[in-house]
């Protein structure tokens, strides 16, 4: 019995070691992450993605990216994969993190209709063309993506209503694609492509809010017409909802302390 009671206490003491490891490891390279705890926000795409890359990697799921930021900067994970541009409005408004150089993958970005939805989804491609044409895309990013400082308000684009009501889901989580503002409004640069695609349909847009894990099974539901906050555009995705054409390409990022 003594020697099983001493052996459990080496490995409770090896484990105790090997946590304080990696909450003080310096990360600065992101092959350093290949066996390490990653966490990503529950029901997206990126712990396949993270797995693609680094297999031996544990992944730890977080309902909220800013949950999985506390948990870096308590050094219960290594680092925290998500967009690298929502990665970097975090990184503006919080201490003690940074983004390595490398992504983990590259990724683009779709928003999604239910299955047989060939119609919506042409009028969805043709408003993207329409607004990368005329120079509209390009101011968006100019604002949503800032080189410094906060994003701009969104515009004031209006709406006729006369066709009924678009129902566009997102996730208030996903700055600065989709999220809510100081006056508790829910803006982003994907919700100002959602206002367009409305515009086009004369249809008043209602933002329907919820956890970024729920968007497939609601709009599979019917619960919303369209789904949309930096989904990004996978296979396995393809065979339960209908994409658009690509509107942002970009990449899987990895947050870690600051050295």
């Amino acid at each position: 019995m003594q020697k099983f009671v001493w052996i459990y206490w080496v490995l409770l003491l090896l484990c105790i070691f090997l946590i304080g490891c990696q909450s003080r490891l310096e990360i600065t390279d992101i092959e350093q992450l290949a066996r390490l705890k990653i966490g990503v926000q529950t029901g997206n795409a990126a712990d396949k993605m993270v797995l693609s890359r680094f297999p031996e990697a544990e992944i730890v799921y977080f309902q909220k990216p800013m949950d999985g930021v506390s948990a870096v900067k308590d050094g219960k994970i290594a680092a925290f994969a998500a967009d690298a541009l929502s990665l970097e409005n975090i990184v503006a408004v919080n201490d003690g993190v940074t983004i390595l150089s490398e992504y983990v993958v590259p990724d683009s970005y779709g928003f999604a209709v239910r299955l047989g939805k060939d119609a919506l989804k042409a009028i969805i491609d043709a408003t993207l063309a329409e607004i990368k044409g005329n120079g509209i895309y390009e101011d968006m990013r100019v604002r949503w993506f800032p080189k410094s400082g906060k994003p701009q308000p969104m515009p004031d684009i209006p709406l006729t209503g006369e066709n009924g009501v678009f129902r566009f889901g997102t996730s208030s989580e996903q700055m600065p694609f989709s999220y809510m503002d100081e006056n508790r409004k829910i803006v982003g640069f994907d919700v100002e492509i959602a206002t367009y695609v409305a515009q086009r349909l004369g249809m008043q847009l209602e933002i329907v809010d919820m956890e970024f894990g729920a968007l497939i099974a609601s709009l599979e539901a019917g619960k919303v017409d369209m789904i949309g906050a930096s989904i990004s555009i996978t296979e396995e995705r393809k065979t339960r909802v209908l994409f658009s054409e690509s509107y942002y390409s970009a990449g899987l990022g990895a947050l870690v302390k600051s050295p």
